[in-house]
C-alpha cells in the first residue's frame, strides 16, 4: 500500500476514522488493547474476512454484528483477530536460565509447584516450562497453567502439535526427550510428549476481567504482552496477578515490557524478574 493510501479489504471496503475509533474503544473495553492509530491496515486486513463470511458491506455493519448480545462467538473471534501471537520455544533465554539455576534448586519434594504463563499464545512458552521442570525436578509434583484471551490459539496450545521448524529453537536434550517426530498424516509436525502434556493445562482467561478461580503459583510469567496496555489497564493486570503470586514467588515480564510503577510488594532481582515479598 503506497504511503496514505487508505486500507481497503479485498473487497475494497475501507474503514472509517469513526469506525476505527470504535474498534479501539472496543479493544480497550474488553480486552485492554490499547490499539494505536498505525494498527489501523491490521484491522482492515484481520477483519476482512470477517466481513466477506457474513456479507458485511462496511465495518459499520460489522461493528453492529459483533455488538449485538447474540453475537458473543463472533465477538471472540474479532478479539482474537486483533492479538498478535507472535513466541517460540526458550524465547528470552535468561529467564529460563534464572529459573533453572536460582529457582528450582531450592523447590524440595513436598509441596506441589506451580507456573502460570498469563499469556502463553499457542503454548510455546508452557512447553518450554514443561521441559525445563521435567528434567530438572526429581519429583513429580509439579504443573504447568497456560492462559490466554484467544481461544484460537488455546485450542492449537492444548494439541501439543507443532511444525517441525519450530523445533530448531528447543535445546538437543529436550528435543530427543520430548519432542515425537510426526508420521503418516503428522509428518512433518512433532508432538508433545505425553509425560509433559499430562501435566500442563490451558485455559480461555481475559487478563482485562476479574480473574476465574486459578490458584496461587510459585511462579507467573506475563511477557511481551503488557506493550499493548496502557498504564491504568497494565497497573489493573499486575494488581489481579499478584493476588495469585504466593508469598516469595517470582513474577516475570518480557525485556520489551515495563511496569509503569512496581508494586510495593515486589523486589527487583534484575532486569524483567521480581519477586514478591514473603510475609
Amino acid at each position: 500500500m503506497m504511503p496514505g493510501a487508505t486500507p481497503r479489504t479485498s473487497q475494497g471496503i475501507a474503514i472509517s476514522d469513526a469506525e476505527f475509533a470504535e474498534v479501539r474503544l472496543l479493544a480497550m473495553r474488553l480486552a485492554g488493547i490499547n490499539l494505536l492509530p498505525s494498527k489501523k491496515m491490521l484491522v482492515v486486513s484481520r477483519w476482512g474476512k470477517r466481513l466477506a463470511h457474513h456479507g458485511c458491506n462496511s465495518f459499520r455493519e460489522y461493528l453492529d454484528l459483533v455488538n449485538d448480545p447474540g453475537a458473543a462467538a463472533e465477538l471472540r473471534i474479532s478479539l482474537d483477530l486483533l492479538t498478535t501471537n507472535e513466541t517460540y520455544f526458550f524465547r528470552e533465554p535468561k529467564h529460563f536460565e534464572f529459573l533453572r539455576d536460582r529457582v528450582l534448586p531450592t523447590w524440595k519434594p513436598g509441596s506441589k509447584r506451580r507456573i502460570w504463563s498469563a499469556a502463553c499464545s499457542s503454548g510455546e512458552e508452557v512447553y518450554s516450562l514443561a521441559m525445563l521442570l521435567a528434567a530438572r525436578l526429581k519429583h513429580a509434583d509439579w504443573e504447568v497453567l497456560g492462559t490466554d484471551i484467544s481461544t484460537r490459539v488455546i485450542r492449537k496450545a492444548a494439541t501439543g502439535l507443532y511444525d517441525m521448524a519450530r523445533a530448531e529453537q528447543i535445546p538437543g536434550d529436550e528435543r530427543r526427550r520430548y519432542c515425537l517426530r510426526g508420521i503418516g498424516p503428522q509428518e512433518g509436525q512433532f508432538l508433545m510428549a505425553e509425560s509433559l502434556r499430562s501435566k500442563v493445562r490451558f485455559q480461555h482467561v481475559n487478563l482485562n476481567e476479574p480473574l476465574p478461580s486459578v490458584g496461587e503459583f510459585d511462579v507467573i510469567l506475563l511477557r511481551n504482552v503488557m506493550i499493548y496496555f496502557d498504564n491504568d489497564t497494565k497497573a489493573r493486570i499486575v494488581d489481579r496477578l499478584l493476588s495469585c503470586l504466593r508469598p516469595g514467588g517470582y513474577f516475570i515480564i518480557g525485556h520489551c515490557d515495563s511496569l509503569s510503577v512496581v508494586p510495593a510488594s515486589l523486589k527487583s532481582l534484575q532486569t524483567s524478574i521480581y519477586q514478591k515479598a514473603a510475609t
